[in-house]
């Protein structure tokens, strides 16, 4: 499966998509906003990235607000936190041929 965890009213992810031609290529576009991610779909991002942490975005606008810099977070922290709030999840990712890119790093583009 070849798909694609975005959010539309990023300019980043948009950006990325229009470079990689992803919709064109087969991908499956799931905006993180209008359509959640489930346990299931979290638990797989984890799976091949190794862990919650590394799904997670510090850059959110609520990691601060929220107090979360001044915290240790747990991978359970992480887990429930990026459930909860769609913003947490670093982006885009992209799962392609059983391997996960996270974060718009060049090097992932």
């Amino acid at each position: 499966m070849n798909k694609i965890y975005h959010l539309s009213t990023c300019s980043t992810c948009k950006k990325i998509l229009e470079e990689t031609k992803a919709k064109e290529r087969g991908f499956i576009l799931q905006d993180i906003k209008k359509e959640k991610i489930t346990p299931a779909q979290l638990d797989e991002m984890k799976a091949l990235s190794g862990s919650y942490e590394s799904l997670f975005s510090r850059r959110s606008q609520q990691y601060r607000p929220m107090g979360l810099h001044e915290k240790k977070l747990t991978e359970d922290d992480y887990r429930s936190l990026i459930l909860q709030e769609y913003s947490f999840l670093k982006r885009p990712v992209a799962i392609t041929n059983g391997k996960i890119y996270t974060g718009a790093d060049v090097k992932n583009i």
